[in-house]
């Protein structure tokens, strides 16, 4: 650790080698940019896969998705009981064909879940990672300005530790 003229400056390079190991979750492409909106990031990364598979997965949730089904459910057991006429059967009970379809489609919608779901949890992570950088701009920002205000950050700094245990121990309980 090189000494700087800035003792605030030093004692954040001190902190950082204690608390953080440094690694960033940032894609290469956006590291030490300024970039602080996690969905103009996320929106570089997306390719037509992961656009689809949103769509997928929002449509899946809807009521939509379940009035169309329900419809589609009703149709095809009228035709197959054979409301209609006999000679229009094409799957008799108990609707053999309908059920692999429909257990295929429930193989195939959990997967484009699953794929959301981990988009999310990518997108959660690069969220706390861009809260970490703002926060510790936050930090060295009050730091100097406390610095040349003249006050005892070293107080401060007792005092913020004493507030984080105290919230920590009211968590617990």
């Amino acid at each position: 650790m090189s000494e700087s003229k800035c003792t605030v400056c030093d004692t954040i390079a001190k902190h950082e080698l204690e608390s953080h190991d440094g690694d960033t979750h940032l894609p290469d492409a956006h590291v030490g940019k300024r970039i602080k909106n996690e969905r103009e990031i996320l929106e570089t990364l997306k390719n037509a896969q992961d656009r689809a598979a949103d769509k997928i997965t929002e449509f899946a949730g809807s009521l939509r998705f379940v009035y169309i089904h329900t419809v589609w459910f009703v149709f095809w057991i009228l035709i197959n009981a054979g409301i209609f006429s006999a000679s229009v059967v094409f799957d008799k009970f108990p609707y053999g064909l309908l059920t692999m379809i429909v257990s295929l489609e429930a193989i195939f919608l959990s997967t484009f879940v699953m794929v959301s779901q981990n988009r999310q949890a990518a997108r959660a992570d690069l969220r706390a990672e861009l809260d970490y950088e703002t926060n510790i701009r936050s930090e060295i920002w009050s730091l100097h300005i406390g610095q040349q205000l003249g006050l005892d950050t070293g107080h401060v700094e007792r005092e913020v530790a004493r507030v984080i245990a105290v919230a920590r121990n009211d968590g617990a309980s």
